[in-house]
């Protein structure tokens, strides 16, 4: 009853939002696009739709105001993902995890370990053939995938002890993302999974709700986790992208030239946002280590074999999946893990 709650009043505010801002448009002439996320202002989602901005607006500014807003300043990513499903606004940045609660074809990113290398998953995501299907399968629902940003390799982190094993974390309370998989491969990692969005992490951890969380390193220090969480166990079970979901009927309606524009512009914002991702980690990893936070390089294959029985699992229950685990396989042959 909350949820839904919480769902009619967001329904609400935007359409107040929507309806200011149509008197405004109708004075300026311009469309405003609105675009949400969940990162701050100086994460490298951030400056990709930034660049995406800049590009489209200097092609169709005369037609189109792009507006960016970050810090879940229009909600939660599941608040996003549903205000982008009804057209409230246009597009967002999407958790692969959430995207799964609205098709199942997507569980295939969240497989762990399901990636050799960074070079076989970026080769894959780069892949029409294989993302394309994936993006488009969510249509009936009112959005569509339009591209993919990098988020690196998750890993655990945690306050009190490090994770050299999957026994270290046998009781622990790790955060998760809202997704079924990652649930039970915590489950098949010893641990009670605490699935909760993304801006409620750094509050839990400081007041003790959970011992720890996974995700990649700018976590720590872009959104403060270093502060509390001083191991950072590269386990790197998983390599899931983010994904940027547009309003589907809108894209739509697009003029057939407006709309290259923008497809041009998703193109700009996935490189602008993997360039800075690079640079990125390099400078969170050398400010956590200033933080205190101490880097931790356990053995893989421990935690490779606790939870081999998920992906033989998801793999029987949705046969959706075979083809893309298949093409996924063969670049993972292509390009293996380095040595070390």
């Amino acid at each position: 009853m909350k949820s839904k709650f919480k769902t009619i009043f967001m329904a609400v505010i935007f359409a107040l939002i929507f309806t200011a801002c149509s008197k405004a448009d109708s004075e300026s002439q311009k469309t405003i696009i609105r675009v949400g996320h969940n990162q701050s202002q100086n994460h490298p989602t951030h400056l990709g739709l930034l660049a995406f901005e800049e590009y489209v607006e200097d092609k169709l500014g005369d037609k189109y105001d792009i507006q960016v807003y970050p810090s879940e300043l229009l909600g939660s990513q599941i608040d996003m993902v549903q205000l982008t499903q009804t057209g409230a606004i246009n597009i967002c940045v999407a958790s692969n995890a959430i995207l799964e609660t609205f098709n199942d074809v997507w569980e295939i990113f969240n497989l762990p370990y399901l990636f050799a290398s960074s070079e076989a998953y970026h080769h894959v995501m780069d892949d029409p053939e294989i993302v394309k299907p994936i993006f488009e399968s969510t249509r009936e629902g009112g959005f569509e995938g339009v591209t993919w940003l990098d988020a690196g390799s998750r890993s655990f982190y945690t306050k009190d002890k490090p994770v050299n094993s999957p026994e270290d974390l046998s009781g622990l309370k790790i955060r998760v993302q809202q997704s079924p998989t990652n649930v039970r491969m915590m489950d098949l990692l010893g641990s009670s999974a605490s699935p909760m969005g993304f801006g409620e992490v750094y509050t839990a951890l400081q007041s003790g709700i959970i011992d720890g969380a996974e995700n990649n390193e700018m976590s720590l220090t872009d959104n403060g986790h270093g502060e509390v969480c001083k191991y950072y166990s590269y386990d790197m079970h998983q390599m899931v992208p983010d994904i940027v979901i547009a309003n589907y009927s809108w894209l739509e309606g697009l003029p057939e030239e407006d709309r290259k524009v923008f497809d041009e512009g998703f193109k700009v914002l996935n490189e602008v946002q993997r360039k800075e991702w690079k640079v990125a980690v390099d400078k969170a990893k050398e400010k956590a280590s200033e933080m205190g936070v101490e880097f931790i390089y356990p053995d893989q294959k421990p935690f490779v074999d606790a939870v081999a029985p998920l992906t033989k699992e998801v793999l029987e229950r949705n046969d959706k999946l075979a083809p893309f685990y298949d093409a996924i396989q063969k670049y993972n042959e292509e390009y293996p893990a380095k040595e070390g």
